[in-house]
């Protein structure tokens, strides 16, 4: 499949309507959970550090908020769509539901390159991003957070121009604050070990040492690093893992067959998750093509970068070896090549499971913001564990019981869960 032609909400809909023929949703649940709830579109004015006066596109979408508020990240990007925008906010109903946390779907966005902004820049624009959608956010009815190329610091100056037009102390409006100024310890890494721990429990279930098993990871951001600190910790080993070049413009696949070292990697990133390839050669990396992490001889891929990675025109790339696919992003694999994996023997630990223990984490930061009580990150971490480990088990379970997909499975479970809700509310 073209990339330029990729359509990440087309895909979202399609997972979405197998899910609603094996539940058998009639036309109203259908036409409700198939389209987001609400979506704002807007402009937002930014003076430039140069004097000059720049308009970036933003959105806010609430795909469904039957369960609790609606969650979900802003992502800066400067390929940013409002269809991708719809395509997350709607895998975030599914992975709140399928975790059993009382939240809904959202998610946004700004059309925007911080590579090439200021940190100025960029406060204005998260201030500017809150001004236009103030009356539609917030504790009860919308809680954002961090995603791709934002970061706590960007949350607390959302968080900041939000009580300031409020005129009040309201900490649970955003998530993904820096610790100290109401974030929640854990929270950097619950992503990233959320993906761990499915594959830790997937491995459990195939009797399989985690030590004896290799993997290979797309990406080099924040979910990355933390899956791989906690793999490293279970026994396993990284031979390969992806990066952007913003130079370039292009990925590359750094690889060391002996295994990776994750502290040695990240002295040598920038702060947007780019490899030094110089640097990296220099301490005994192969500098491969970006597409060469999906084709490495090990265990379990983790693609934990952007959508539409695993498509059908490289599915065959995958090697047989591959015994676990865990998503650490969202939407890579494509409806068709999911088909052509479930034919196949790999596992697949569906994106909306596999990468759901950031939202956890999230919750258990709002919830601690709402109490004006904050834990420590043992306890954090301990209720991620629990938290995840309850959520793969569940879907593993259904999907063994009904001898379906892992995916399938996660579906039914989380659309049922949401449907229900709106059933119970009257709305269908």
């Amino acid at each position: 499949m073209n990339e330029k032609t990729y359509n990440p909400f087309d895909t979202a809909q399609k997972q979405f309507d197998h899910a609603a023929d094996l539940l058998e949703l009639n036309q109203a649940e259908r036409d409700l959970l198939r389209n987001p709830v609400r979506e704002y579109h807007f402009s937002i004015p930014i003076r430039m550090d140069d004097g000059s006066v720049k308009i970036f596109r933003g959105f806010r979408v609430q795909h469904n908020d039957a369960r609790g508020p609606a969650k979900g990240g802003i992502r800066f990007h400067p390929m940013e769509t409002i269809d991708t925008v719809r395509a997350l906010s709607m895998w975030m109903t599914w992975k709140t539901s399928v975790a059993d946390i009382p939240l809904g779907g959202g998610k946004g966005g700004v059309i925007c390159d911080p590579h090439h902004l200021s940190k100025s820049e960029q406060e204005h624009i998260c201030r500017g991003w809150v001004r236009q959608i103030v009356k539609n956010v917030g504790p009860n009815i919308d809680i954002p957070a961090p995603d791709v190329m934002t970061n706590p610091q960007h949350m607390l100056w959302m968080l900041d121009e939000y009580e300031l037009i409020c005129g009040e102390k309201l900490p649970g409006f955003i998530t993904g604050k820096p610790v100290g100024m109401g974030g929640s310890r854990g929270r950097t890494e619950a992503t990233g070990y959320g993906v761990m721990i499915t594959v830790r429990e997937a491995l459990k279930e195939q009797k399989i040492k985690p030590e004896n098993t290799v993997a290979s990871i797309q990406g080099f951001g924040n979910v990355a690093k933390y899956a791989i600190e906690l793999y490293h910790k279970m026994g396993g080993r990284v031979i390969c893992v992806s990066s952007w070049d913003e130079e370039d413009k292009t990925s590359y696949s750094f690889r060391k067959k002996d295994g990776i070292d994750l502290d040695e990697l990240t002295k040598i990133t920038d702060s947007f998750g780019g490899i030094d390839k110089s640097k990296a050669r220099d301490l005994g990396y192969e500098v491969l093509p970006g597409d060469a992490w999906i084709e490495q001889d090990v265990d379990i891929l983790v693609p934990a970068a952007l959508e539409n990675q695993i498509r059908a025109d490289n599915t065959e790339k995958i090697s047989k070896r591959v015994k676990i696919l865990a998503e650490g992003a969202n939407g890579p694999t494509t409806r068709e090549a999911d088909e052509i994996i479930q034919k196949g023997n790999i596992h697949v630990i569906p994106d909306f499971l596999a990468n759901a223990g950031g939202v956890v984490c999230s919750y258990f930061e709002q919830v601690q913001c709402n109490m004006n009580y904050f834990w420590e990150k043992d306890e954090v971490l301990g209720k991620l564990d629990m938290k995840m480990t309850s959520a793969y088990l569940a879907v593993s379970d259904f999907a063994r019981t009904n001898k379906m997909g892992m995916r399938d499975a996660a579906y039914v479970i989380s659309v049922n869960r949401v449907v229900q809700a709106c059933r119970d509310r009257g709305w269908v």
